[in-house]
């Protein structure tokens, strides 16, 4: 599997964005009111993965450091603090490398509408009363959808394994 593009992430959440302003635009008093939790799911899956990062980069290390050790002929010996861990399945982190670069897309997906809505929202804060709980509510989105893609490029990251020596 190839990274995903950093550039191609910006492109889809540049071209949402100007989408997500047109579509706010047109039929703002018709949308329902945008809520602050709306996405906090987002918020919570980006935690999530960048969790699932640290505990997969650690297992991987463990697991690239005990190949080493029976290389060489020795054993290896657990680090003060260590427990031993069970080796990474080869399709988990197949399947976590699948899951990063799909949550990498949806959150640039996410982080483009949220902030057309942003946008709009903004320019309407001295007319309509409603547009400052809007404006914070597509604040937080855009703050969500970046903690995603954060977290699944993170995630993506911590999916690499090294070849061996």
């Amino acid at each position: 599997m190839r990274p995903v593009p950093r550039r191609d992430l910006a492109v889809v959440a540049v071209g949402l964005a100007v989408v997500g302003w047109l579509v706010v635009r047109a039929f703002y008093g018709s949308l329902p009111a945008f809520h602050w939790w709306q996405p906090v799911p987002l918020a919570l899956l980006a935690v999530a993965e960048a969790l699932g990062a640290r505990s997969l980069r650690g297992r991987l290390t463990t697991d690239r450091d005990r190949r080493r050790a029976a290389r060489s002929g020795e054993t290896a010996a657990l680090a003060p603090g260590q427990r031993s861990v069970d080796p990474v399945e080869p399709m988990l982190g197949a399947r976590l490398a699948v899951l990063a670069q799909a949550s990498a897309w949806a959150g640039a997906a996410f982080a483009g509408l949220w902030a057309g809505a942003l946008v709009h929202a903004l320019g309407q804060l001295g007319r309509l009363t409603a547009a400052t709980g809007d404006a914070v509510a597509a604040g937080v989105g855009v703050a969500c959808s970046l903690a995603l893609v954060a977290g699944a490029l993170r995630l993506e990251q911590a999916c690499r394994v090294e070849p061996d020596e």
